[in-house]
């Protein structure tokens, strides 16, 4: 969540901002909240330091009767001080925690995709002689995606993915973590895109998939009605994606400056209800209720942070260009960006089969707001103690098997296999 002293000196612009981003947020009564929170801490110090002074004076001589008389009504206003903060506090977290990050001032104003701006694009998109089938006709030809079946077992949205398209998958990730946890790479991407940043690699890290409510709204990324599955009888929450638990990671902890930059990649089963959606994209594995991610998580010195997330950017563009896959990168608009977000890119794959560009990667610039809910910190060399900043980014998701279908499709139906994926599948050239 933001600095609520941020909120005090740019109420207006964090008004405007807010509303930019689509969250309707009242500022002004958040702001009414926070000087009667002030007022009855003030007023509740005031009665705590005139019991204190009463209870050390007592110790030389015991209380007149009327003394004890003053001190009860001490006691009967404090407590009801006490109650009055606890309902304030509630109201004032509630809206506080409505308040999206402000984005950063690059990040086009939009109401929808439509103001999304491609700003790069990479690689040639394939010339077929034959007409271009789609993920899901050569799928099914080749028995990889079985959705009629998982259908009885789950419902709609659901996939067997079977045979050559898995071992598909785990070569994509294999050359992921190959690439994520070697410094010469990262230092290579590090250099082709000129940051003067760490070169550290990145931890392979096996999360829970499943977070406690109070531990999951503290990310920002809870969102119940469109996205989350929560468990009938216990207090958890399916993840949506790796970073939903990798994020809390340092809850309530102080990091030492000299561990940071700490980079995770993460892999899980992720899970989405995709409310809001019925209807779009029902085709094939593009959107699927469980589906399988690979999560890059960073957590930075603020003064690196942005830089933390052009590395991420620019690790997903070296994932894409080694498998060959044209793309574009496309900066998203303040309403498409998410709450917790000062800055989104997206990675746009070329899918011939369906004619157009779809989502692969997406990369989130999150600063403190995070952290701040969090208590996730870091601890200077002065001793001095401030708030870490988070980075996310995808890796790989089931996506970019779409990506290598549809753009390596043969005429007889097979696949070729990218240069970079073939040492993990034996060799081969097609599937």
């Amino acid at each position: 969540m933001l600095d609520i002293q941020f909120i005090r000196d740019n109420a207006q612009i964090v008004a405007e901002k807010s509303k930019q981003k689509g969250y309707q947020v009242d500022i002004a009564h958040l702001l009414q909240l926070d000087t009667k929170r002030r007022e009855l801490i003030q007023k509740s110090d005031e009665l705590r330091a005139q019991l204190n002074k009463a209870a050390d004076s007592f110790k030389s001589h015991p209380p007149s009767k009327e003394q004890r008389v003053k001190l009860k009504e001490i006691k009967n206003q404090l407590s009801k001080l006490e109650d009055q903060q606890v309902s304030v506090d509630k109201d004032f977290l509630l809206l506080l925690k409505i308040v999206p990050n402000m984005p950063l001032k690059d990040v086009p104003v939009g109401s929808s995709e439509a103001d999304n701006k491609v700003i790069k694009t990479w690689g040639n998109k394939p010339v077929f002689n034959f007409d271009a089938k789609s993920h899901w006709q050569i799928g099914a030809a080749k028995g990889w995606i079985d959705k009629e079946r998982a259908a009885k077992v789950a419902g709609s949205r659901f996939a067997y993915i079977k045979g050559d398209l898995v071992m598909l998958q785990f070569a994509l990730w294999q050359f992921a973590l190959n690439t994520l946890t070697d410094e010469k790479v990262i230092k290579q991407i590090v250099d082709s895109n000129k940051l003067k940043i760490s070169t550290k690699p990145f931890v392979p890290v096996l999360p829970p998939a499943l977070a406690r409510t109070e531990v999951y709204e503290a990310t920002g990324r809870l969102n119940k009605e469109e996205q989350t599955y929560k468990l009938a009888d216990d207090d958890l929450w399916l993840n949506a994606s790796a970073e939903h638990t990798l994020a809390p990671m340092y809850l309530n902890e102080i990091l030492e400056e000299k561990e940071l930059p700490i980079r995770y990649v993460g892999s899980t089963t992720a899970f989405r209800r995709e409310a809001g959606t019925y209807g779009k994209d029902m085709e094939g594995i593009l959107r699927l209720h469980q589906f399988d991610k690979l999560e890059m998580e960073s957590f930075s010195r603020p003064e690196e942070s942005l830089l933390e997330h052009l590395l991420m950017i620019g690790i997903q563009e070296y994932l894409m260009q080694q498998l060959n896959l044209p793309y574009q990168v496309v900066l998203k608009c303040t309403a498409e960006i998410g709450g917790p977000n000062a800055r989104g890119v997206d990675i746009e794959a070329w899918m011939p089969g369906q004619n157009q560009y779809r989502e692969t990667h997406t990369a989130d610039y999150i600063t403190d707001y995070q952290a701040r809910r969090m208590q996730t910190r870091l601890r200077r060399e002065d001793n001095s103690v401030h708030f870490v900043h988070t980075n996310d980014a995808t890796a790989f998701s089931q996506r970019p098997l779409i990506a290598i279908i549809e753009n390596n499709q043969t005429e007889n139906g097979h696949i070729k296999v990218p240069d970079v994926l073939k040492p993990f599948l034996g060799g081969r050239d097609l599937i």
